[in-house]
């Protein structure tokens, strides 16, 4: 990015902030993220995990589509709906939920993509979505394994040891953590975004009725903000606070139906169909908003 994106980002971005939103354009905005995270989660269930003696090798998830929420939009609200949309179409509707404990990983996952939205100041700028792409699963999976290997410290869960080597732990959550770099990171997350969202950038936002992010453009309230820097530090230790609950026994709120076990890959439909009907929702108070706009523009009220 140069000094020149950064005083047109700046300049333009007192014009008119595109990131300041209407409450309307903020549930958009939540909604959609959490429709497409919610959809690429329902078709990893169908994809099978892979495990090579201790170590899996899976897709955590697709980083590419909540990343390219929070590049071209606002990235609290577009952070905020893409953990929901996996925890509800994925856990709640399968009757698989823990419960308070799952609010571990909404607080992980956010942080992740409310911070890397913040530092992509530019979306068109390569670079820029490769460190961001990198930095979501940094920062999930680090907080995750920091939270897995305190629960074995503090003795609530078992360590799973390779025999013979009692410091395999630490191996393991390495392993794990260059695997997840590799393959949710860059292979399903940089690659992709770095071509998508350069592409959609300027195209997709005025079908919600937003001005596009601006080079340089500043986020308020991001990494640079001292109180965000001290939000975080308290969500990441709620997070683990959160974590702990499950290995207490503590459940409240927890369905544990397995209706995918009862009814098979098929019942996977039925979040398919709640995702569709909250798309459909997105596009028509879109649409009303975009001939509201036009009506305002058409017939503007006398001063």
């Amino acid at each position: 990015m140069t000094s020149v994106d950064e005083r047109r980002g700046q300049l333009r971005g007192e014009l008119g902030d595109a990131l300041e939103l209407t409450t309307s354009q903020k549930l958009m905005v939540f909604v959609l993220s959490m429709s497409l995270f919610g959809l690429s989660n329902v078709i990893l269930e169908i994809i099978p995990d892979i495990s090579i003696g201790p170590v899996d090798i899976s897709v955590a998830y697709f980083v590419f589509v909540p990343l390219v929420m929070v590049a071209l939009f606002n990235p609290f609200w577009a952070a905020l709906g893409a953990p929901i949309g996996e925890v509800i179409f994925t856990d709640l509707l399968m009757g698989d939920f823990s419960g308070l404990a799952e609010i571990e990983g909404i607080i992980q996952m956010f942080l992740a993509l409310y911070i890397a939205g913040t530092l992509l100041r530019n979306p068109r700028s390569k670079p820029h979505i490769w460190v961001a792409a990198i930095t979501v699963v940094v920062i999930d999976k680090f907080l995750s394994a920091a939270v897995d290997m305190s629960k074995v410290w503090i003795g609530v869960e078992d360590a799973e040891f390779v025999e013979g080597l009692p410091q395999s732990i630490l191996l393991l959550e390495g392993i794990g953590f260059g695997v997840d770099i590799i393959i949710s990171g860059i292979l399903f997350g940089a690659i992709p975004a770095m071509w998508l969202i350069p592409a959609l950038h300027g195209k997709i936002e005025p079908l919600l009725g937003m001005r596009p992010r601006l080079p340089g453009e500043p986020v308020p309230g991001g990494v640079q903000n001292v109180w965000f820097v001290i939000s975080a530090v308290a969500l990441s230790v709620a997070s683990f606070f959160f974590a702990f609950l499950e290995a207490w026994d503590v459940e409240v709120g927890v369905v544990d139906a397995d209706f995918r076990d009862q009814y098979g890959d098929a019942f996977l439909w039925v979040s398919v169909a709640g995702i569709a009907v909250l798309l459909i929702v997105v596009w028509a108070v879109s649409r009303a908003q975009r001939a509201r706009a036009q009506r305002d523009r058409s017939h503007p009220t006398a001063q």
